[in-house]
């Protein structure tokens, strides 16, 4: 709503936690979370999506056939792997066929520095090796990449753009504090947002980097570990946005 669009959603587990940890969850069944997207996309349609916590390879198997069945749009994938606590989120073979199935149907992906090393199988601990894992991921069928920098050091968080020609950096000055709940939740869904009102890509990565630095500024100091973000810190975009 912050962007202009209706977001729905399809609910791939249900989690138990809070700003201190994930303390148990459940994954839906496949056949649940393909209902749940051809609900939506057979009657709302779809403008974009994103992926987030696809907890068992059976799910990542029915969010795939359902993006091909319905063809979804600007498909942003970020592979939620653990949470902002440490807790493991999806499993190994989860991953395996998130590399396989859906990768190549994703417009962006948008893994952190250690997603990234997960997926391509290397450590990440220099500029030229986050170049090199932009390479590999890209080579796994994406169109365009964004390897995250918000767990490198420093004040400035550079995110790191690829379209498989060339790569740009993204800057923004670091918010410093703990109430960074969902970051990387925020960042994937602002940029489908950009992207189902037709921005580019690169106008979605700027915008979505500048909304998750406010929504970080903005946040209410709620609970005891990593809290949330203010998600409104700007308000509600105009009507008449499209469906996301």
């Amino acid at each position: 709503m912050a962007h202009g669009v209706f977001g729905t959603s399809a609910i791939t587990a249900v989690t138990a936690q809070n700003t201190l940890g994930v303390t148990a969850f459940e994954a839906v069944s496949p056949t649940l979370v393909a209902a749940q997207i051809g609900a939506v996309a057979s009657d709302l349609g779809v403008h974009g999506a994103k992926t987030g916590m696809l907890p068992t390879a059976p799910v990542v198997e029915a969010v795939a056939s359902a993006v091909a069945e319905w063809a979804i749009p600007h498909l942003v994938v970020d592979p939620v792997m653990v949470a902002k606590s440490g807790d493991r989120l999806l499993d190994d073979a989860a991953v395996a066929t998130m590399v396989r199935q859906l990768l190549p149907l994703a417009e962006v992906i948008t893994p952190n520095i250690p997603e990234a090393e997960v997926l391509v199988g290397q450590t990440i601990r220099t500029e030229a090796d986050r170049y090199e894992a932009a390479r590999r991921l890209h080579a796994l069928g994406p169109r365009w990449v964004v390897v995250k920098g918000g767990h490198a050091p420093g004040d400035e968080i550079a995110d790191l753009v690829f379209d498989g020609q060339r790569f740009a950096e993204y800057r923004v000055e670091r918010v410093p504090g703990r109430h960074t709940h969902g970051t990387g939740c925020t960042f994937a869904a602002a940029v489908a947002a950009g992207l189902a009102l037709g921005r580019s890509v690169e106008d979605a990565v700027a915008g979505a980097q500048a909304y998750v630095a406010g929504a970080l500024r903005h946040a209410p100091g709620l609970g005891r570990g990593h809290g949330p973000m203010d998600h409104g810190w700007r308000g509600i975009a105009g009507a008449g946005g499209r469906i996301q």
